[in-house]
């Protein structure tokens, strides 16, 4: 029987999930666990230490301003799906928090804990990069376009701690998303945003090689006109996208370009295959 010893640990503050984190051997922070479970089951890790997040108060809330929307990292996604004040502000993004897994999960997966792991199928990096979020830590600041690294990988160091998001407000905004019947996962999803600044931006989750990331030549054509048919002619290379025993390369280039169109043709809320 495959069996290793994991020392559970539930700290109060910022200060002291940083302090075991330094002090424990093999550490892991512990939010929604949506990522790291999964992964111990199938043994891929075997931290000997986990240190839950999900209480710490600091992690906790959300907060509207004129121009921002500012969201906790342990705020879970049933929270960011029932919330009135960022529905009126992003409808988009209440959207994306609602076609989360199922009830179940989202009354148990963190906003945080999904952009932390940036799994490659997680729907929240697509809004983080297209509404040109600024990531806070226990250390620093990161904007968007520096912080997503590759598939489970991000510009956070060593026991850093991911502790609020902050999102502009856009002019409009728009995600849709194809998912995986089973799991929902995205197996290609489209957040487009139009900001205030009047730039626009496009974010691809579920289908690259590498992760998330920003379709710049759609961005450029929808820069003119925010409408589906500035699209067309616009392809994304297959040899650039994931493929699996769920869909091909080509399949999901596909689905990509499918729901940047979607997402345009419903700016200002939600499609979701």
């Amino acid at each position: 029987m495959y069996t290793y010893e994991t020392k559970y640990h539930r700290p109060k503050t910022l200060a002291e999930a940083a302090e075991i984190f330094a002090s424990s051997d093999e550490p892991a922070y512990l939010s929604g666990g949506h990522t790291l479970i999964p992964a111990m089951k199938g043994r891929l890790a075997a931290p000997a230490n986990l240190i839950d997040v999900r209480r710490i108060p600091e992690l906790s809330g959300l907060s509207v301003a004129a121009d921002r929307i500012v969201i906790g990292a342990a705020t879970t996604h049933a929270t960011v799906a029932g919330s009135g004040e960022i529905a009126a502000a992003i409808p988009a993004l209440c959207g994306l928090a609602g076609s989360i897994g199922d009830v179940q999960v989202r009354h148990v997966g963190t906003i945080g804990g999904s952009v932390a792991n940036n799994d490659p199928a997680a729907d929240y990096p697509s809004a983080v990069l297209s509404l040109d979020a600024t990531i806070h830590t226990d250390r620093r600041a990161i904007s968007s376009d520096d912080y997503f690294a590759g598939l489970y990988t991000t510009a956070l160091e060593e026991g850093e701690i991911l502790v609020r998001l902050e999102f502009k407000i856009p002019e409009i905004a728009g995600y849709a998303k194809f998912r995986n019947p089973a799991s929902r996962y995205s197996l290609a999803a489209s957040f487009v945003s139009k900001l205030r600044d009047g730039s626009v931006r496009v974010a691809i989750t579920g289908a690259g090689n590498s992760g998330v990331f920003r379709w710049t030549e759609a961005e450029e054509a929808l820069s003119a006109r925010l409408e589906p048919g500035v699209l067309d002619g616009l392809h994304l290379d297959p040899a650039d996208m994931m493929g699996d025993m769920h869909a091909s390369g080509e399949y999901r280039a596909h689905l990509a370009e499918l729901m940047t169109r979607r997402a345009v043709a419903n700016i200002g809320g939600v499609h979701i295959d």
